[in-house]
């Protein structure tokens, strides 16, 4: 594999699940009633903090492999599915960030995970810092990748019209697996998933994280751009700030390499890192 960019390979492995691949297998357990799917790596990283990955919305654990298996070295690391995703079982309802942010608690308590960093990406940053919020005891240290939704663009034509422009920008072999995890998740509970998020008021969670968080986008991202990355720096009390030069939105897919090496280097420098 390249150290980034999205290729043939990186298709492959995010395509793989439940087959093991590249130090992943997948695990099922039920939790609040749900079905719930894992991509979590097999081999213990030397009592490092664990990392969960939290995907965002309309996709699952898939697009988020390369950036666990970049991250295998160093920690343990978990790709759970929310509710109505992947290979995840379906709630009734779509559920929004904070009733996902209790489900992935209660998937937490199922692996006995009493302190982990937690990294979201785009609507999965939502859910971390809802998370974060409600169970600082849980939350050792938290990375917002991508965070949604800028204000500037909180409305569902707004963040579709700002997708539209970033697949522009976006690897094109990314194709496949967001055609797949739409067919899994299903239209409609993607359009009502995207409604959760422009309706949450996600400013009154991030103001309120206590954990150590580091805020990363691609410097080309035009769903979280700049002027948006750097409010949510300044809105979490503890925030560092990154950018990935060159990546777009899906930035933990194109370019893993660099985001683990932000977000272990930010680790390293945590005081509640284990």
């Amino acid at each position: 594999m390249t150290r980034d960019g999205f290729g043939p390979a990186r298709l492959r492995l995010a395509l793989a699940a439940p087959r093991p691949a590249a130090g992943l297998v997948s695990q099922w357990r039920v939790v609040d009633g749900i079905r719930t799917h894992c991509r979590r790596t097999t081999e213990p990283a030397g009592g490092r903090l664990p990392v969960v990955l939290v995907h965002g919305l309309a996709v699952s654990h898939r697009y988020l492999t390369p950036l666990a298996v970049a991250l295998a070295a160093t920690h343990p690391v978990f790709v759970p599915d929310l509710p109505g995703f992947g290979l995840s079982s379906p709630p009734a309802a779509a559920y929004d960030a904070t009733r996902h942010a209790a489900h992935l608690a209660a998937w937490l308590d199922a692996y006995r995970l009493e302190s982990v960093c937690l990294v979201g990406h785009s609507f999965g940053a939502e859910v971390a810092a809802a998370l974060a919020v409600r169970r600082p005891e849980t939350v050792a240290a938290l990375a917002l990748a991508g965070p949604t939704s800028d204000p500037a663009a909180r409305s569902r034509r707004g963040q579709f019209g700002r997708f539209l422009v970033d697949t522009l920008r976006e690897a094109k072999l990314q194709a496949p697996v967001l055609l797949r995890d739409i067919l899994d998740a299903g239209p409609r509970r993607v359009h009502a998933t995207l409604s959760h998020s422009v309706r949450n008021p996600v400013e009154t969670d991030l103001v309120r994280i206590s954990a150590p968080t580091l805020v990363v986008t691609g410097s080309r991202d035009p769903i979280a751009p700049p002027a948006w990355r750097d409010t949510v720096g300044r809105l979490v009390p503890t925030a560092r700030v990154v950018a990935v030069p060159g990546a777009a939105h899906n930035v933990a897919t194109t370019a893993p390499a660099q985001v683990a090496d932000a977000v272990s280097a930010f680790l390293d420098h945590c005081p509640r890192n284990g």
